[in-house]
């Protein structure tokens, strides 16, 4: 004896016995529309069920039959046109004499998909340094406090330069009294202030500008 299997609705295999004869080719195919009945070894069904039926919540049967007991042409042949694995064919309706034993399967539980891997999260950008401040700059974000001590200091800078020009102003009227006295002369005062103003002011001009490079970022 020679034995197949072939997984059936156990609502199509009901109605082949009222019937005598089945012909339902596979799930949702009949034999008129297949052309043969879809049938396995007995390496192949369990296979068949978990590939094809997973979906299937209506109790199955696998129907167990005897090959010598047909009267339609059994042929080996792959399950698609190009495939490498062949399956046993049933060219024509399945008499239910045939089968030997049909035995009650639950139905196929579907393998749960895989759930995707979740993704790296993102690596977040590492704080940038703090740049770095010129003099100028730490004046400018300097709190209140800083301010007042910058403008006094800054005030005082500039009414020493003024006191330079003064000074050197003084200087040169008094460097002028003894000229003019020298030489009998009123003008020798006036013209040596002037000159002592003028030396003042090009040597705090030259002293402003000096601090003020010093002090550019």
């Amino acid at each position: 004896m020679s034995v197949i299997f072939h997984l059936a609705l156990a609502s199509d295999w009901a109605r082949a016995q009222r019937d005598g004869v089945y012909t339902t080719s596979t799930l949702g195919r009949t034999l008129a529309e297949e052309g043969f009945i879809h049938a396995s070894r007995a390496d192949q069904w369990a296979e068949v069920r978990d590939r094809y039926y997973a979906g299937v919540t209506e109790p199955l049967v696998l129907l167990q039959i005897d090959t010598d007991r047909l009267d339609v042409p059994v042929v080996e042949e792959p399950a698609v046109p190009g495939g490498t694995e062949t399956f046993p064919h049933i060219y024509g309706r399945l008499q239910v004499s045939a089968v030997v034993r049909a035995i009650s399967l639950a139905p196929a539980t579907p393998t749960p998909p895989t759930p995707p891997t979740p993704p790296n999260p993102p690596t977040p950008p590492a704080p940038a340094p703090p740049a770095a401040t010129s003099p100028a700059a730490r004046r400018t974000t300097a709190p209140e406090a800083g301010f007042s001590r910058l403008f006094l200091e800054e005030m005082f800078i500039n009414a020493g330069l003024v006191l330079l020009v003064v000074a050197l102003g003084s200087l040169g009227i008094a460097v002028g009294l003894g000229v003019g006295l020298a030489l009998d002369t009123e003008a020798a005062p006036g013209i040596g202030g002037v000159i002592g103003v003028v030396a003042g002011a090009v040597l705090a001009v030259r002293l402003y500008r000096q601090r003020r490079r010093s002090t550019r970022p």
